[in-house]
C-alpha cells in the first residue's frame, strides 16, 4: 500500500508575528477553519513558482514542451491569462490560488452569505458543479467549470434561500387606557398589553 505524503510544509519558525498575523487575515477573510489550509495552498504556489524557475533556466524541446504544458495547466485554473508567461507565473501569490477555491467562488457569486456559509453549503452536499455534487470546499474550480456553480438538485436552499436571522428585536407595545369611571374616581389608570 502507497504511503501518503503531507500535501504542506510547515513554517520553519512558528511563532513569527508578522507570517501568524498575515494567517490570520487570511483565514477571517477566506473563511479557512486553520492554517493547515494555508499551508497546503502555500506549497502548491511554491511549487508552481519553483517549476517556473527551472523552466526559465532550462533550453531546448522538452522544456519549451514543460512550459506549455505548466501555462496550459494554470490557463485552466484562472491563474493566469491567455498571453501568459512564465514571468507571470512568478507573479502569482497566495490570494490568487485562493479565489480559485469553491469556497470561495460561493461566496462571491452570492449562494452564500459568509465564506462559513459557503464552507458549510459544500459540506453538507448543497453544491454542485455541472450537475455533479462536490463536497471538498478547497477545490480549485477550472475556468470552463465557474459559471456550472450551483445547487444539488432537491437542495432546501434551492427551492427556498434560508433567511438571515432577524437582526430587530420585537418590541411590544403597551397601551395605557382610561375609562371614564377610573378617571373621576381617581384610581390609576392600568396598562394592558395589546394583543397581535
Amino acid at each position: 500500500m502507497k504511503r501518503q505524503r503531507k500535501k504542506y510544509r510547515r513554517p520553519l519558525h512558528p511563532w513569527e508575528k508578522e507570517r501568524s498575523d498575515a494567517e490570520d487575515k487570511l483565514l477571517r477573510q477566506y473563511g479557512l477553519r486553520r492554517k493547515e489550509e494555508i499551508w497546503r495552498i502555500q506549497t502548491l504556489l511554491r511549487n508552481f513558482r519553483r517549476q517556473a524557475r527551472h523552466l526559465l533556466a532550462a533550453s531546448g524541446t522538452q522544456a519549451e514542451l514543460e512550459t506549455k504544458q505548466l501555462l496550459a495547466r494554470l490557463r485552466r485554473l484562472g491563474l493566469v491569462g491567455e498571453g501568459a508567461t512564465l514571468d507571470d507565473v512568478l507573479g502569482l501569490n497566495i490570494e490568487n490560488l485562493l479565489e480559485r477555491r469553491l469556497q470561495t467562488l460561493i461566496h462571491r457569486k452570492g449562494l452564500a452569505r459568509t465564506p462559513q456559509q459557503a464552507r458549510q453549503l459544500v459540506l453538507h452536499g448543497h453544491i454542485a458543479i455541472a450537475g455533479k455534487q462536490v463536497s471538498v470546499p478547497s477545490y480549485l474550480v477550472p475556468l470552463k467549470d465557474e459559471n456550472m456553480i450551483g445547487y444539488v438538485e432537491g437542495s432546501s436552499f434551492k427551492v427556498q434561500p434560508q433567511p438571515e436571522a432577524p437582526a430587530t428585536e420585537t418590541v411590544i407595545e403597551e397601551k395605557v387606557e382610561t375609562r371614564p369611571e377610573e378617571a373621576e374616581g381617581g384610581a390609576e389608570a392600568q396598562p394592558k398589553e395589546e394583543t397581535a
